[in-house]
């Protein structure tokens, strides 16, 4: 997986969540500080300055990151009913072994492990997080014909794709095509249980969904999300609840058009290791943040 960087979750308690990952992903923590206000501005979200953050690799060692930052709950919000990111999928080599251990945790299974009509590569499973956070935990078989796929090097190993609550699929892989120069993978229609259910909709009914690939690598999942999902609400000046950000290493950030919220600068970290990040606003108001490769 050559473009996928990190995801930023917003979360009541930095230090309690990467606590979690750490006992029931097998995660390490790698960074731990306080958002610096310019990088707050380059989000749009001034009011994330200051606040604490804390940052995480995979046991494996892969620098594919999760990121928390302390965020005030919102009480309008709930998970899988509203545009934005959706949910954070990470590769694991066991998915029924993972179930047994999820079980045991504070992690609610949503999903349990399920093979996809179509999709013999992917075995998955869902949860939800004490912070409302949506993870897919999947297992993967084999290669897709049109792209290549991770293969876990730990129990629990990284993020490999993060998923985006669409209003109008088309218009969203269009702005994908333009802005951050990635091309559509493959778009089908799927039996999505989870989400029939988060609208009350029936369990055998067909989702349209998407993937986002730059040449070989898939990192983004796009999902047409039903009539009844709203923006996502958002507390002036601050990050939207759930998860926030998707951050890409791109090898042509150069030739991106932009617009960017504000001018892209080096940054410090493990995220940036130093290299121009700058964040876009795309389609639903979703935060997409690249860094220079």
């Amino acid at each position: 997986m050559k473009l996928l960087r990190a995801a930023t979750l917003s979360v009541a308690d930095p230090a309690a969540a990467a606590r979690r990952y750490v006992e029931w992903f097998d995660y390490r923590i790698v960074e731990q500080g306080r958002i610096d206000a310019e990088l707050a501005h380059s989000w749009g979200a001034p009011g994330t300055a200051g606040k604490d953050f804390a940052t995480l690799a995979p046991a494996s060692g892969a620098a594919v990151y999760l990121r928390f930052i302390a965020g005030e709950p919102v009480a309008q919000y709930a998970p899988l009913r509203t545009f934005g990111w959706a949910a954070i999928e990470i590769c694991v080599q066991d998915v029924l072994a993972v179930h047994q251990r999820m079980l045991r945790s504070p992690f609610e299974i949503i999903g349990p492990p399920r093979e996809i009509e179509g999709l013999p590569a992917i075995f998955p499973m869902q949860v939800r997080g004490p912070d409302q956070e949506i993870v897919y935990l999947t297992q993967i078989r084999s290669d897709l014909p049109a792209y290549d796929l991770p293969r876990a090097a730990s129990a629990i190993d990284k993020l490999f794709i993060l998923v985006l609550a669409c209003s109008d699929l088309k218009a969203s892989l269009r702005w994908f095509e333009r802005h951050a120069r990635l091309s559509l993978g493959r778009e089908m229609d799927i039996v999505y249980t989870m989400l029939a259910k988060a609208f009350g909709l029936a369990p055998d009914s067909l989702h349209t969904i998407a993937t986002v690939i730059h040449e070989r690598d898939v990192f983004l999942e796009l999902d047409q999300y039903p009539g009844a999902a709203t923006p996502r609400p958002t507390r002036p000046g601050e990050l939207p609840p759930g998860i926030s950000i998707a951050t890409l290493q791109h090898p042509e950030f150069d030739r991106l058009e932009g617009p960017w919220i504000s001018p892209p600068a080096a940054r410090g970290g493990v995220i940036y290791g130093g290299a121009r990040a700058g964040t876009l606003r795309a389609p639903d108001g979703s935060l997409l943040e690249i860094v220079a490769s």
